[in-house]
């Protein structure tokens, strides 16, 4: 399978609820994704799930505590989980209801690149399912450990994109007990909405979302005011969106790690064609519906590994903060200098800079490429940071449907 051949956007209609992909579709009730039951259907009882495992940090302490509602008794100390199996990384957040959302409980991230050869390929390796695995085994002694009652467990590109993904699938359940739930790009798009809604100003102009993974992009128009009224009760509306096949893992995937200098600056310049051409078409999509690209036009805001990274090297950070890169704003044209910058910079160059690391080094510049991409089409003033997205928008879900949500966070 060529990276070119695949390489078709997949486009919104008005309502997210829309299947514009098939899902691949887990044997086990509990982790199938069932058309037109995108929210509701994945449910998976963590009691089966074995193990022990030393937890991390609980959230810092410190903040007054507000009076919350009134959850119902038998279930507001219930705690629920949240997996995202990307193409790059696995990552679990365990919280339970607070008076402001919900407040963390424990959590997990470990790159695995599962995708790692996908484009090649289009199959998963049995390297990259070893790792993923391993990680997976040390989540369920996680949900175990923590008592989760509820979580829902999803996978995202690689799976839907692999001959073998649903193969991965059964062996992950008989292994871990995890039943994965490999949901529609369209489904993926909403839950990152939903995590990330509330850093949208509710009187600003339509909000445009990104959301950077391993083997796609995702890219949301979302209506003004749908913050407020997601804090209500309902969700965003999303007016319109594109999945691109082009995540950090997959475009870099089209070129090597150059040495030398000229080749480095060709090579980005192939990667954010790749985007481009893309996005122009979405782009011409928003204009006739009346959303233009000059400044004002759209806020922006991005959630992702690769967004929240580059807001830490622009702020100078000694080190990942997210208390200070969360909710953060960073200047359009600093972000895209900086971009630029880096994907010219040798891997070895990459990785000494504070933040990005030998973990990301490799993959730091396609993401700057989609980064680079997605601005250059909508420059505006500035970018709203995200540190959340599908994770949060699962359980967000989850504890809406048990009545315990609290609209806050």
């Amino acid at each position: 399978m060529s990276a070119q051949a695949d390489a078709t956007p997949f486009y919104g209609p008005v309502s997210v609820r829309g299947q514009p992909r098939e899902a691949v579709r887990s044997p086990h009730p509990d982790g199938i994704s069932r058309q037109g039951e995108a929210v509701d259907a994945e449910l998976h009882d963590a009691e089966r799930l074995r193990g022990d495992a030393k937890s991390l940090a609980p959230q810092p302490r410190g903040e007054p505590r507000q009076p919350g509602p009134r959850f119902p008794l038998a279930r507001r100390g219930r705690t629920y989980g949240a997996l995202d199996l990307g193409t790059n990384n696995c990552r679990l957040l365990i919280a339970r209801p607070g008076p402001q959302g919900f407040v963390i409980v424990d959590a997990y991230s470990r790159v695995v690149r599962l995708g790692e050869g996908l484009m090649e390929s289009g199959r998963l390796s049995d390297a990259a399912m070893d790792r993923t695995v391993a990680a997976l085994s040390a989540c369920a002694d996680k949900l175990a450990r923590r008592d989760v009652r509820l979580t829902r467990n999803v996978a995202t590109e690689a799976c839907r994109r692999a001959a073998n993904g649903n193969r991965f699938v059964d062996r992950v359940y008989a292994e871990t007990g995890i039943a994965l739930d490999v949901i529609s790009a369209a489904e993926e798009a909403r839950l990152a909405v939903l995590g990330c809604h509330m850093l949208i100003a509710a009187d600003g102009p339509p909000a445009l979302v990104f959301d950077i993974g391993g083997g796609s992009t995702e890219v949301m128009l979302v209506a003004p005011g749908s913050a407020a009224a997601a804090n209500g009760g309902g969700e965003p509306e999303i007016i319109d969106w594109i999945s691109m096949p082009w995540g950090v893992v997959s475009l870099a995937e089209t070129e090597p790690q150059w040495r030398d200098a000229p080749d480095r600056a060709l090579a980005y310049r192939r990667m954010l064609d790749k985007v481009t051409s893309l996005l122009d078409g979405f782009a011409a999509r928003l204009a006739a519906r009346g959303v233009g690209s000059g400044p004002g036009a759209v806020q922006l805001l991005g959630t992702s590994g690769t967004i929240t990274t580059l807001a830490s090297v622009q702020m100078g950070l000694p080190a990942y903060d997210r208390r200070l890169v969360d909710g953060s704003m960073v200047d359009t044209a600093a972000l895209l200098a900086l971009c630029r910058e880096i994907a010219h910079k040798s891997t070895q160059e990459r990785a000494r800079l504070a933040c990005i690391g030998s973990d990301r080094a490799e993959l730091i510049a396609a993401g700057c490429a989609i980064v680079d991409a997605i601005l250059s089409h909508w420059p505006g003033g500035g970018v709203r940071i995200a540190d959340r997205g599908i994770r949060e928008g699962i359980l967000r879900t989850l504890m809406g449907r048990d009545g315990v949500w609290a609209a806050g966070r």
